[in-house]
C-alpha cells in the first residue's frame, strides 16, 4: 500500500531542493514562466577574450543544467497535483501498480519497471 503522505513529503522536499538549485543559477521569466540561466557574477569590470570565453562556457553550462533541473521540477509538480487521484501509483502503460521499491526511489515514477524504457 502506498503511503501517500510519505511520498508527498519526499516530493515536496525534492521540489524545494530543485527550486534552490535553479535559483542559484537562474531566474524565472514572468512572461514565459520558464527558468532562464543568468551569468555568474564577476568582480572585475575588465575582461579579456579568455575571460569572456569562460563566461560564455559557464553560461552554456548553466543553461543546460536549468533544462535538466526544470524538467525534473515539472515532473515533481505534476505528480504533486496527481497525488490524490486514483490513478496515482499506477503505470501509465499497463495501468498496474508501480512497484513499491520503484516508488520509494522515485516517487515521481509514471511507469512500472517493465515499462521503464518503453
Amino acid at each position: 500500500m502506498l503511503d501517500k503522505k510519505k511520498i508527498k513529503e519526499k516530493l515536496e522536499k525534492e521540489r524545494d531542493v530543485l527550486l534552490d538549485q535553479i535559483r542559484d543559477i537562474g531566474k524565472l521569466n514572468p512572461e514565459t514562466n520558464e527558468w532562464e540561466a543568468v551569468p555568474e557574477e564577476r568582480d572585475s569590470r575588465e575582461s579579456d577574450q579568455n575571460d569572456m570565453a569562460d563566461r560564455f562556457e559557464d553560461f552554456e553550462e548553466r543553461s543546460a543544467m536549468i533544462k535538466v533541473l526544470e524538467s525534473r521540477l515539472n515532473d515533481i509538480l505534476s505528480v504533486l497535483k496527481e497525488l490524490n487521484k486514483e490513478s496515482f501509483g499506477k503505470c501509465e502503460v499497463c495501468k498496474k501498480d508501480i512497484e513499491m521499491s520503484r516508488m520509494e526511489v522515485n516517487p515521481a515514477a509514471k511507469t512500472c519497471k517493465k515499462h521503464l524504457n518503453g
